[in-house]
């Protein structure tokens, strides 16, 4: 099977393109991918693997800030993995997250993200860590603990080196986080 790979700021993505990326993430998350979601992955880099029948996998690295022991990290946070019906379990995911990471690993402090227990298979795999402490948002009213993100979110130290489970991630606000 012949793959074309390409890595691309959202700035770089046609509006058919995007409509496209759309597309695979509503099906792949079975239309329960809201526009706040599809929101987040948008304004950084994204990495498009197509076949033969199309777009069949995507990925995206959007830059956030994290507070851990009172430092804010420039973090790569792995947003909108998704990978065509068809073509799972054929590393095709692997492949998307090969090229996020080589992203993060030498651009950000730090890589994160929120896997559902399924996904999280993929991304342990890879050596991601499930986060074990803590995880807050900046919100408009201030410092507010998620508890419904902890056992969910994974870790890359990349730049920033270990980080301490006794510490919580403090991560900046987006809509759509706490409703």
């Amino acid at each position: 099977m012949a793959l074309d790979l390409r890595l691309a700021h959202t700035a770089d993505l046609g509006p058919a393109e995007l409509r496209t990326v759309r597309s695979l993430l509503d099906d792949a998350f079975d239309g329960d991918l809201s526009d706040e979601d599809w929101e987040h992955g948008l304004g950084g880099m994204h990495v498009l693997l197509r076949d033969g029948a199309g777009l069949a996998a995507h990925g995206a690295v959007v830059m956030r800030r994290v507070r851990h022991r009172g430092r804010w990290l420039r973090t790569g946070y792995a947003e909108a993995v998704a990978v065509r019906a068809d073509v799972r379990r054929t590393g095709l995911g692997g492949r998307v997250m090969a090229e996020l990471e080589r992203v993060i690993d030498r651009a950000y402090d730090l890589g994160a993200l929120s896997a559902s227990d399924e996904g999280a298979l993929l991304y342990t795999a890879r050596g991601w860590q499930r986060w074990s402490g803590q995880v807050h948002a900046l919100s408009p009213d201030g410092i507010v603990r998620l508890p419904e993100e902890e056992g969910g979110v994974y870790v890359r130290p990349a730049l920033a080196g270990p980080l301490d489970p006794a510490h919580e991630l403090v991560f900046d606000w987006r809509d759509g986080d706490v409703t």
